[in-house]
């Protein structure tokens, strides 16, 4: 008896260690990365993309789906790293937070969790009806965009991480100049004049559409900037999007289906 119980318990065993194994160790140490909120929010912002396909494993290394992941960042007590693999191949693992851990670095991550795990809700859905003039007054509808791949940039003036892609966002929209079944449009807060000054002096390749402060407040219920939308060719969200690294990586998948 005593001994079918040793190889009961060494099945366990070996069965937890061969689920990490499985997926690799972690690409940093979980503890020390909790040292300081700068090192964590370097690693962060470089390594983990909430919004792209991933493999998603809880504290105890048993595959969880996505949502649930999102759910326990927002919520949880968690931080999020990377397990070791193929440069293309992402599993993020779920690690307790430290009792001693800087507070600022939970209280970010329940952040970025909340906005992530909202932005996936609204991926499958329909975007929200609209009907827009831009500056060089253009009107465009979601009848007019139907069988289009629409990509959105939602930002203001004074947001500074919106300006600081602008090169990037200019050079994606270059890359995509001949695909006419691909709309680069934003959507800005500010009044046609302000942009109008602005842009002279920051060019931005989008399409601009002024005066949508209330828009992406009300139906789209935007409250973190830039974000970025990608809508499918029937006009379901596919993507939402925080940065442009996130979006030049999902734009290539969604540009070849």
């Amino acid at each position: 008896m005593k001994k079918i119980f040793t190889i009961i318990i060494a099945f366990f065993i070996f069965t937890s260690t061969f689920s990490q194994n499985k997926f690799g160790n972690p690409e940093v140490d979980p503890i020390q990365i909790q040292k300081n909120f700068t090192d964590w929010s370097a690693y962060q912002s470089k390594k983990i993309m909430l919004s792209r396909d991933f493999t998603a494993l809880d504290a105890e290394s048993k595959e969880i789906s996505k949502e649930a992941f999102l759910d326990q960042l927002a919520n949880g007590n968690f931080i999020p790293i990377r397990l070791k693999s193929e440069e293309s191949i992402y599993v993020y693992k779920l690690f307790k937070i430290q009792p001693k851990t800087d507070t600022s670095i939970k209280a970010t991550i329940n952040q970025i969790g909340f906005d992530a795990f909202k932005n996936y809700k609204m991926e499958g859905t329909a975007f929200p009806k609209f009907s827009f003039k831009d500056l060089n007054g253009n009107l465009v509808t979601n009848e007019s965009m139907k069988g289009k791949i629409i990509v959105i940039k939602c930002w203001y003036i004074h947001c500074t991480p919106c300006i600081r892609e602008f090169p990037q966002v200019n050079k994606l929209v270059d890359e995509y100049k001949d695909r006419k079944d691909i709309v680069f449009m934003s959507l800005a807060e500010d009044s046609p004049e302000q942009l109008k000054t602005f842009l002279a002096r920051k060019p931005l390749s989008y399409s601009v559409i002024p005066d949508m402060k209330d828009y992406m407040n009300e139906s789209l219920q935007l409250n973190s900037f830039p974000t970025h939308f990608i809508i499918n060719k029937e006009g379901i969200i596919s993507k939402v999007l925080p940065n442009f690294e996130s979006l030049e990586v999902a734009l290539a998948k969604e540009s070849k289906l």
